[in-house]
């Protein structure tokens, strides 16, 4: 009897030294491991950014207005921080040949975020799903995007009857726990020239940017 007691009295102790390896280490740790797919974080999104797609289009960045870094044109901003990691890029954009006396505007707004303590996942498809449910005086089109990460969903603004030229485009994007959207905002007075890309059309540039983007995204690691 003694011997069985003596062999017992070994397991548990072994066990405890085990359980404190364990807690010591995590192993008991209810927080999961944030899932990266491969992606960086870079301090300048905007130079992974594919920019070919819109310039073969006819679109070019425009010119900077001054030398303060809020001129600046693409202009990128970041921050690495405890529960995600965030990269921003936003590019004004000008059309080849268009009026220099009508007005237009047109934007690409570009983030991505690691998320390091939440997945994304549970939430992911429902943030652009509810664009379908707004009842305001403008509807959107949602719709799932084949090929892109795990998950990408397109959404396209409605302009029935408008007077003017422009579109609204949002691509998301969630590889793992990585997110990532892309905004195309156009708009261009009934007096321009220019002819302005249906959406359609937007929706190919966007989702051409991101595949490219991404890889950048994935191969920054190892710069």
């Amino acid at each position: 009897m003694s011997g069985w007691l003596w062999a017992l009295g070994g397991v548990v102790a072994a066990s405890a030294i085990w359980g404190s390896v364990l807690f010591a280490t995590g192993g008991f740790s209810s927080e999961p491991s944030p899932d990266l797919a491969g992606y960086a974080y870079t301090g300048d999104l905007c130079a992974d950014t594919s920019m070919t797609p819109f310039e073969n289009a006819h679109f070019k960045a425009k010119a900077n207005t001054g030398t303060a870094s809020k001129d600046a044109n693409p202009q990128h901003s970041g921050a690495q921080l405890t529960s995600l990691d965030t990269m921003t890029c936003n590019v004004s954009f000008e059309q080849d040949g268009a009026s220099r006396s009508a007005y237009s505007s047109t934007w690409l707004y570009n983030t991505a975020t690691l998320h390091r303590k939440t997945d994304p996942a549970p939430e992911f498809a429902d943030g652009y799903r509810s664009y379908e449910k707004q009842d305001t005086s403008v509807g959107y089109r949602v719709e799932a995007v084949p090929g892109l990460g795990d998950e990408a969903y397109l959404v396209t603004r409605k302009d029935e009857g408008s007077t003017s030229s422009g579109s609204y485009v949002i691509l998301g994007v969630r590889d793992g726990w990585m997110t990532y959207q892309s905004t195309w905002s156009s708009y261009a007075s009934s007096s321009g020239s220019g002819k302005q890309p249906t959406a359609t059309e937007v929706a190919t540039m966007l989702k051409t940017s991101a595949t490219e983007t991404l890889k950048r995204l994935q191969n920054s690691r190892s710069r």
